[in-house]
């Protein structure tokens, strides 16, 4: 494993990190979960992902139970705070300071910790006003509940505001965490260059496209069994978008490559997102131990140009690249 540091700022985090968005307490047993924890850990991997909103408040109980007993200061542990959690009431949402300050109690309850590395804004809420937002996640750090600030999902407008609120309240914004893969690009243009600017690194999720990136789903066969796209619990919500003829045979081109650096083709996905400079760390999920330690082989991996641009033949005009389609909900109707 080999880390990186994250945004402006001292702390390093592993270029992979293990993230429990769609499996921990709904996708998988817990016993499977503690068993995907262990091999992350065994593969060298310190940083995990979760939320409040995974699984109702469940992945982040389930995540604090698979790392009890772990030397605290050699891990890094994110959470987020922003989507309906509990009975889902008025006050249960967004980024007001009554949810933010509520919400972090719960977490560190939940995850046995008394602090979380980075805490993060897992959308812009459009209801709250900003400068509330940022003051109540100035407290959380003086606190001691959480170490560094950052958010998801945001636009590079949104980052530059954020961004200068914290260094007015006296705290570090340094990441961002945006959805990036060969097939979803819409940070280059606009986001990236904001964040080089401002000390913010991106920590990405669903580098190889909730799956459809691995080639195991082909074009005009059936659907593999017990894979996210046969998933009814979410899983295949998810993944519709990717699952057209046009992506699948785009996406099968992709195999030649992968053969080429000797890695299979999640491997190849998940390198492909690290060889951005402002990426610091890719998100990984598994529904099986087996799957962590393949994905793992894909840090330290360097891609030359040549197979950078064959890369960019084969997806071609499949890639999305519009940055309006980096998006939070939208305001809500008064």
């Amino acid at each position: 494993m080999e880390f990186r540091y994250l945004g402006n700022s001292g702390f390093k985090i592993s270029e992979i990190t293990y993230g429990n968005w769609l499996t921990h307490g709904s996708q998988v047993e817990n016993d499977t979960a503690t068993a995907c924890v262990r091999a992350a850990l065994d593969a060298g991997i310190s940083t995990f992902d979760t939320a409040d909103v995974y699984a109702n408040t469940a992945a982040e109980t389930v995540l604090g139970e698979a790392l009890k007993g772990e030397r605290r200061q050699s891990l890094e542990i994110f959470t987020k705070v922003f989507g309906p959690t509990g009975p889902k009431g008025h006050n249960d949402t967004g980024l007001s300071r009554k949810h933010i300050m509520e919400s972090i109690d719960g977490s560190l309850e939940r995850l046995q910790t008394d602090y979380v590395d980075l805490y993060r804004a897992h959308r812009y809420d459009f209801e709250t006003p900003l400068e509330e937002t940022m003051q109540a996640f100035a407290d959380v750090v003086r606190s001691g509940k959480a170490l560094y600030i950052g958010v998801s999902e945001w636009t590079a407008e949104q980052l530059r505001a954020g961004h200068a609120l914290s260094k007015e309240l006296g705290f570090q914004l340094i990441s961002n965490q945006p959805q990036y893969s060969m097939l979803w690009r819409v940070i280059e243009s606009d986001v990236v260059p904001a964040s080089e600017e401002l000390g913010v690194s991106q920590i990405v999720w669903s580098p190889i496209a909730q799956g459809v990136l691995t080639g195991k789903y082909k074009p005009g066969q059936e659907l593999p069994a017990g894979t996210r796209a046969t998933d009814d619990k979410g899983g295949a919500d998810m993944i519709k978008r990717w699952m057209s003829d046009e992506y699948l045979t785009g996406v099968q081109k992709l195999q030649p490559i992968a053969d080429e650096v000797g890695l299979d083709m999640a491997q190849l996905a998940i390198a492909w997102v690290l060889q951005n400079e402002n990426v610091a760390s890719a998100i990984i999920g598994a529904s099986r131990p087996e799957q962590v330690a393949s994905n793992v082989a894909a840090a330290g991996v360097k891609l030359d140009a040549e197979i950078l641009s064959k890369i960019d033949d084969a997806i071609g005009d499949l890639a999305e690249r519009d940055p309006s389609k980096t998006t939070s909900p939208p305001k809500r109707e008064a």
